[in-house]
């Protein structure tokens, strides 16, 4: 262990935390949903549906109900007619920020696209 190791304060992750923390994101429209409400918030679900081409409202619904269950993303609901009902990310999920923009750095590097098959 070298000096700078013992500098780090960051408590130990475990594998088990890894694959929690993976399971609150997986899935393929969630992590487009949370960038999307990174991007502007609070977003009405009409908003997101519309700003994700080719997820069906079914699957919207069921992976905004995951995430808030989660504690990712809030709903609130307005006693109107029509209803209103706007999501906006918890401080869990704004805590998300700086992964998805790491992710979106590494996507942009391009290295993806010029990757030869195996």
């Amino acid at each position: 262990m070298t000096s700078t190791d013992s500098e780090v304060s960051a408590p130990a992750c475990t594998i088990d935390q890894v694959e929690h923390a993976l399971g609150v994101i997986e899935g393929r429209w969630k992590l487009l949903i949370i960038h999307h409400l990174l991007v502007e918030q609070p977003r009405r679900f009409s908003e997101l549906e519309r700003a994700i081409p080719g997820v069906t409202q079914k699957m919207l619904i069921q992976q905004l109900r995951a995430l808030e269950a989660d504690g990712v993303v809030h709903r609130e609901a307005r006693p109107v007619v029509p209803p209103h009902v706007e999501y906006s990310l918890t401080e869990f999920g704004q805590a998300l920020e700086p992964a998805l923009n790491a992710l979106h750095d590494w996507a942009r590097d391009g290295r993806l696209l010029r990757r030869s098959p195996v």
